[in-house]
Formats: structure tokens, C-alpha cells, sequence
């Protein structure tokens, strides 16, 4: 645990003190903050049916914000020859990889919070409960995991960080889009390829609307547990080669 707490303090000071965190958090605050006004609370609509738009809109915070905070994590190590001196100390790779991660984690709970002026707006103006704000935020923080955890896998792969954005993208692009292939193909296949889609049906069905469902917080915990492991294992690979 103390070595998780050293690489965790020391990646979460990287964000807080170097512009590049902070860019990436005000670019997608703007957009969302446009999209948001542009697209959410245009017209006359119910309260409920306005905070649905919002998490819409705002669900690309954590996929396109985790996708950016991540693809680095483990490629810059590489990339500067400072991975050498870690695989020298005594970390271990899973120490090094939950650090990361649980830094990236923070940074965009952190960036999440930030936008929280939003739904306040739209709850001082209509009738919404807190409980709905509150669901919408724990399915944002949920698949902010799961995409920071894809990202660095990604980030694992290949000591390039742009060859590691490409990666981290296109494997976020196709787990949050594979729902269009279920709908070419019949059950019992079906419905185990829309169970596996990351954005459409854990998230739009369920925090979208302010419905807490165990099976989609399962679901998230599950892809993200999965894919940490799979950049542990590709670390420990990568120190052999």
C-alpha cells in the first residue's frame, strides 16, 4: 500500500501542477458547458427530461477525459527511460498500475465535480431530486473508471503515447459502439454482445435516467478489475523482454 500511496501522490501532483491536466479539464468543461446549454435545456421540457439530456451530453467528460488522462500514464515511463528505474526498485507492477490509476481516477472525480453547476441550474429552475443527480454522477464516475482502465492498457501496449491515444480511442470506440453489431446477429449471441457494450445500455438505460441497477455497477467494476489486469499481466510481459 505505501508504495500505491508514493506513485499516487506523485502522478496526482503531475496533474494538479502542470498545465496539461487542467487544459484537458477546461476544454471539455466549455464544450460540455455548450452542448449542455445548446442542446439540453433548449426548449420547454420537463426538469427530469433536461437532466437526461445533461448526463448525455455529459458522459463524454469520462470517455473522452479518461481516454486523455491515460493514454500517458505508462508510455511517457517508457518513453523516458524512467520505467527502468522503477522495474529496478521494489514496486511491483501491480503497485505501479493501481498508483496510476487511482491518481487518473481522482483527477477526473475531481474534473466530474467541477461540473456539478450544471444540474444544480437545472435543479433550482424545475423539480428534480438530489438522488437523481446523485445516481447520474456515480454512472459518469463508474465509466470514467472503465475508460481510465482501458486507457491504460493502451498505455501498456506500446511505449509511443500517440500510438497509445490511437489504441486507447479505437478500444473505448468499439466496446461503447459493439451494440450496433448485436443488432446484426440473433440470440442467445445477442444479447451477450449488448451486455458487453460499455456506454448504450449500462449507462443510457440506467444512471441516465436515475435508475441505480447492482448488474450495471457490477458491470463497470467488472470491465474495470479486467482491464487493470490485463496491463498488469502486459507490464510483467514487457519486463522479460
Amino acid at each position: 500500500m505505501r508504495a500505491i500511496s508514493i506513485i499516487y501522490r506523485r502522478e496526482l501532483g503531475t496533474y494538479l501542477r502542470s498545465p496539461f491536466g487542467w487544459v484537458i479539464a477546461a476544454i471539455l468543461l466549455l464544450i460540455a458547458g455548450f452542448l449542455c446549454q445548446g442542446y439540453a435545456m433548449s426548449g420547454e421540457q420537463l426538469s427530469a427530461d433536461v437532466l437526461k439530456k445533461y448526463f448525455y451530453v455529459a458522459s463524454a467528460l469520462p470517455l473522452f477525459g479518461g481516454v486523455l488522462l491515460s493514454f500517458r500514464l505508462l508510455s511517457e515511463e517508457r518513453q523516458n527511460n524512467s520505467m527502468v528505474l522503477l522495474n529496478t526498485s521494489p514496486i511491483r507492477d501491480s503497485h505501479i498500475v493501481l498508483g496510476k490509476f487511482f491518481a487518473a481516477l481522482s483527477f477526473l472525480a475531481i474534473l466530474l465535480l467541477l461540473s456539478v453547476y450544471m444540474p444544480v441550474m437545472i435543479k433550482i429552475n424545475g423539480k428534480i431530486t438530489g438522488a437523481q443527480v446523485l445516481v447520474g454522477y456515480i454512472g459518469l464516475l463508474l465509466l470514467g473508471a472503465a475508460t481510465l482502465a482501458i486507457g491504460l492498457l493502451g498505455s501498456a501496449l506500446t511505449r509511443q503515447q500517440l500510438i497509445a491515444a490511437v489504441l486507447s480511442a479505437a478500444m473505448v470506440a468499439i466496446i461503447c459502439f459493439i451494440h450496433l453489431l448485436a443488432s446484426k446477429v440473433d440470440s442467445p449471441l445477442k444479447d451477450v454482445i449488448e451486455q458487453v457494450d460499455l456506454w448504450w445500455v449500462h449507462f443510457q438505460y440506467g444512471f441516465m435516467v436515475g435508475v441505480l441497477n447492482l448488474k450495471d455497477v457490477v458491470y463497470y467494476l467488472a470491465i474495470t478489475y479486467f482491464f487493470l489486469l490485463l496491463s498488469i499481466k502486459t507490464l510483467e510481459a514487457k519486463r522479460w523482454q
